[in-house]
């Protein structure tokens, strides 16, 4: 009976070596996994700042006018001026329409009459 549980023990540790092994194996693989997802991650913020920078290059005021000014022709684009937008003190909302009352409660400040049953 003794050599049985010291087989057993035996198979039982070989078993769980063999996982803890397996185990080791796949956290490393999800740690690399990790990094990678962290390079490209920072890549991606790397581009994003490049192509901001790009943008605002390229969407200069001064570099617009001349675009503008040159595709005249073509698109009809005037040079924006103050005097290009209107005044927000003159937009003419839409009035919201009022609904009719269809069931109206009566209120006064005195409270419920004697001859009226509150419930």
């Amino acid at each position: 009976m003794r050599f049985v549980m010291y087989v057993a023990a035996a198979v039982a540790v070989m078993g769980l070596g063999f996982w803890a092994y397996q185990e080791n194996y796949r956290t490393q693989t999800a740690i690399k996994d990790v990094r990678l997802l962290h390079a490209q991650i920072g890549d991606a913020h790397e581009r994003l700042g490049m192509l901001r920078a790009e943008w605002a290059y390229l969407n200069r005021p001064d570099r617009l006018v001349d675009l503008a000014e040159l595709n005249f022709d073509r698109l009809g684009l005037l040079p924006l001026s103050p005097d290009s937008f209107g005044d927000p003190r003159y937009i003419v909302y839409p009035i919201p329409d009022i609904l009719p009352i269809t069931d109206p409660i009566d209120i006064n400040s005195i409270g419920p009459s004697d001859e009226e049953d509150p419930l």
